[in-house]
């Protein structure tokens, strides 16, 4: 946002990865970056207003766009899906369903009417593009699908051989006590590119309303290093906290909640990242831009950046912004305890 300013609010709070070496550290979910519709630079659409709720169950966006010329406008717009990476075999990012393609649930109405979307996919590998390889054996794209593996591991060995020379697929061989000895098994290591596209028309001289939802891919840990002592020592320490805008009194509340035998607080962690500079592709500022950000439960700790923030509940934020230009994305750390699930 213009010029952020450090915010850390009473009870929902979320940390970076932890720190290195520590035990938790295996129990951590990475967070995959989401955001809103995207469209190419242009000069005849103005986005008089956007309404952003987030909160780690949903995100909404409500635009009113509005065509500035004279004429008709019909342009391609586009919600890119996060990528989905899998390096190894103990990578663990939070996805929200298991579908193949439209793993975050994401949906659009355009002046009320539901929108159909279409999608490209494609498997990128060391900067190359291996989706037609990929389809040519019959593999699925999503790299996180188990039924994926099990496709992987039906293939001759010759072709597992070939997806491992490219980087495709990690062996892992191992032997579960059956008495048949080593069993042979590959697991997929690549990036799934998926981005929705539509062509939309901007009737002249007058406002179009479009509507998405989606559920957020939400990082987590099971355990939190934000007010431990050790953490303040790691050299990551001062760059995560101008990544979330952690301040004295955020910590402090942390603080509290580390038991008397040890130097860690009981709290777990949820990250939610947002991309909003996005909404800089249209021909003007944003006329008003209004965001909500929820908590989820009034016990929690939370910190994120922004000026001018308002609490209008017990765990909502608001901030409202007029010709509003984004230049920051935007990070929310969330602090729970165990028994809030």
């Amino acid at each position: 946002m213009n010029g952020f300013a450090r915010w850390a609010a009473g009870a929902a709070a979320a940390a970076t990865a932890l720190t290195p070496g520590m035990a938790l550290a295996n129990d951590s979910t990475a967070e995959l970056a989401t955001g809103g519709l995207v469209l190419t630079k242009n000069t005849a659409i103005v986005m008089q207003s956007e309404d952003l709720f987030i909160s780690d169950k949903e995100v909404k966006v409500h635009y009113v766009f509005a065509n500035k010329t004279n004429a008709d406008v019909t342009v391609t717009v586009a919600f890119p899906m996060p990528d989905i990476t899998i390096e190894g075999m103990d990578d663990n990012i939070s996805i929200p369903n298991q579908d193949a393609v439209n793993f975050l649930g994401f949906s659009t109405v355009a002046d009320g009417k539901p929108v159909t979307a279409q999608v490209m996919q494609k498997v990128v590998k060391n900067g190359v593009d291996r989706t037609a390889l990929l389809r040519s054996m019959g593999i699925p794209l999503a790299p996180q699908l188990e039924s994926t593996d099990q496709a992987l591991d039906k293939l001759p060995r010759a072709q597992q051989d070939q997806l491992a020379k490219l980087g495709l697929v990690i062996a892992d061989d191992y032997d579960n006590g059956d008495g048949k000895g080593t069993t042979h098994h590959v697991s997929a290591t690549w990036t799934l590119k998926t981005t929705y596209y539509w062509q939309q028309t901007f009737p002249a001289g007058r406002t179009m309303v479009i509507d998405h939802h989606y559920t957020p891919a939400v990082g987590g840990s099971a355990g939190t290093s934000w007010g431990s002592p050790d953490f303040a020592k790691d050299p990551t320490y001062a760059q995560q906290r101008a990544h979330y805008c952690v301040d004295d009194s955020f910590l402090a509340s942390v603080r509290k909640t580390i038991p008397a035998d040890s130097t860690y607080s009981t709290m777990m962690e949820e990250r939610i990242e947002y991309i909003l500079t996005s909404g800089a592709n249209w021909a003007a500022p944003i006329g008003h831009f209004h965001m909500v950000i929820d908590k989820g439960d009034p016990t929690r700790l939370i910190s994120f950046c922004g000026t001018g923030v308002h609490k209008i509940s017990p765990t909502q934020f608001e901030v409202n912004y007029t010709n509003f230009v984004p230049k920051q994305n935007v990070s929310i750390l969330i602090l729970l305890h165990p028994s809030d699930q």
